[in-house]
């Protein structure tokens, strides 16, 4: 640069303000220390100068009309710099702050399929329904076939929505291989006994319990968790699935399925007035084990929970309720009476109330119409005892007088078809209308208020129970005094 040359400050907008002059001549402006003597120019020296000093005016003044090219990149940030500086209330950003929460929500959603669909932790429909596929088969006598073919023989068309559907929920199942893309479409080999008409009925019910149940995770959950007892509430069920940390979306179906296919394969029955989940090893004690494929009946003393599941320690007993009540045989009106206030009445306005008692009933433990010493036991040391007077049965007034004896709690219960005892009808006894079921589904809620009422006064009650014996003989007991 020489002596003369000239420089343009530019401000913040890009214009040139100034121009200073540079070099060794200088001044205090350019550095030039105080008290520095400044050399006069000679003319020549003042021609170049003056030179010097148009050309670069006008160099300045090109300058300011257009920056150069570090002016603009200078006045001109970088998209990365104008990413920061962006206000955060813009569009743009708004909008990418929600292309970043859906791909969070996406990221999350770990059981959604690549179309999006929220991917079942069971198949979309009943095992029976999925068997389509699998009895279709077995009609055309073959366990392997082309998918056309297939489709063909159903009057389907094997690309639509509802056919690729049935497909996946049969392969779902494990009643056959191939999916809707493949050539053929063949049988597993317990979809094969699932589903062949010559299969024995135990062979067969065990492959559908393993297809059905068993293989699907949530279902065998179900199972495990509830077998050999009374099917809860499904508010009850959805707590269950909840805490096993299935989806919430999917709890309700899944129940809805769980029952359908537990009832298809033949683990769910109404027994003791309820509906219970079989063990599946009782269901398949009922059945033939050869060729004939008809099912026979299940007894309700093999389907409800085992004997020793009834045999308390001294722990037990204060949460025993006994209930003391006609039995008769299978298809007794005793029976179906008994059963029916157990399973509607009796359990649920036990299990539900502030104590959470277990009802244990004389035919889960011995052998009805015979005095045992376990159910003598349950007599005397159930915390409550509950006697339906209904039929005037001479067993329940037998196993009554034995509960007065001990002078411990009991409730009264009897259908409104018959009349109170007249040695009984002096104390608190509950009567139900079983007339017919227009009168006796209205008022079943009433009914299990009052007799979890009932049972909760007798529980809370002070000194001595009050019944005939304490009421007009009270000297009974000093018979058996020590002397």
């Amino acid at each position: 640069m020489s002596d003369t040359d000239h420089v343009s400050t530019v401000d913040a907008a890009g214009g040139a303000t100034e121009v200073e002059p540079t070099g060794d001549g200088g001044d205090l402006a350019l550095g030039q220390p105080p008290g520095a003597t400044v050399p006069t120019p000679s003319p020549a020296d003042s021609d170049r100068s003056k030179d010097a000093s148009a050309e670069t005016t006008k160099v300045a003044d090109a300058t300011a009309k257009k920056p150069t090219t570090k002016m603009a990149a200078a006045k001109k940030p970088t998209a990365k710099k104008t990413a920061k500086k962006a206000p955060a209330n813009s569009s743009a950003v708004k909008k990418a702050a929600a292309r970043v929460g859906a791909a969070k929500k996406a990221a999350a959603a770990s059981k959604r399929t690549g179309s999006g669909r929220v991917q079942r932790s069971f198949p979309a429909s009943s095992l029976e329904d999925a068997m389509e596929l699998a009895l279709t088969m077995q009609r055309m006598g073959t366990t392997k076939v082309r998918k056309l073919t297939l489709f063909e023989e159903l009057g389907r068309s094997p690309e639509s929505g509802p056919s690729r559907q049935l497909i996946t929920n049969s392969s779902r199942y494990g009643l056959t291989t191939g999916g809707f893309q493949a050539e053929y479409i063949e049988l597993t080999p317990d979809g094969n006994l699932a589903t062949n008409p010559e299969t024995p009925r135990r062979q067969q019910v065990g492959a559908r319990f393993r297809l059905g149940i068993d293989r699907i995770t949530p279902f065998k959950k179900l199972y495990e968790h509830y077998q050999g007892q009374k099917l809860p509430n499904q508010s009850v069920i959805r707590d269950f699935l909840r805490d096993e940390g299935n989806d919430e979306s999917e709890v309700q179906e899944c129940i809805d399925t769980f029952i359908v296919n537990a009832k298809f394969v033949g683990l769910l029955k109404t027994l003791a007035g309820a509906e219970r989940v079989l063990q599946l090893e009782h269901v398949l004690d009922e059945l033939p084990s050869g060729g004939d494929t008809r099912r026979g009946p299940i007894s309700a003393r093999a389907a409800l929970t085992p004997p020793s599941a009834h045999l308390p320690t001294e722990a037990d007993w204060d949460r025993i309720c006994f209930y003391v009540t006609p039995i008769g045989g299978d298809d007794s009106d005793e029976r179906k009476h008994s059963d029916l206030f157990l399973g509607s009445i009796l359990e649920p306005a036990l299990a539900l109330s502030d104590f959470k008692m277990e009802v244990v009933r004389a035919d889960q433990i011995g052998k009805p119409g015979m005095i045992t010493m376990q159910v003598i036991e349950h007599i005397v040391s159930a915390r409550v005892v509950v006697a339906d007077l209904s039929f005037h049965n001479p067993n329940v007034f037998y196993e009554v007088a034995l509960r007065h004896a001990c002078r411990k709690p009991i409730v009264q219960l009897i259908r409104q078809a018959d009349r109170i005892p007249f040695d009984l009808d002096q104390f608190r006894t509950i009567v139900i209308d079983t007339t017919d079921i227009y009168s006796l589904v209205p008022q079943i809620e009433t009914y299990r208020s009052e007799i979890a009422n009932q049972v909760r006064r007798a529980l809370e009650g002070t000194g001595e129970v009050e019944n005939p014996l304490t009421v007009f003989f009270p000297a009974f007991w000093d018979q058996f005094a020590t002397p």
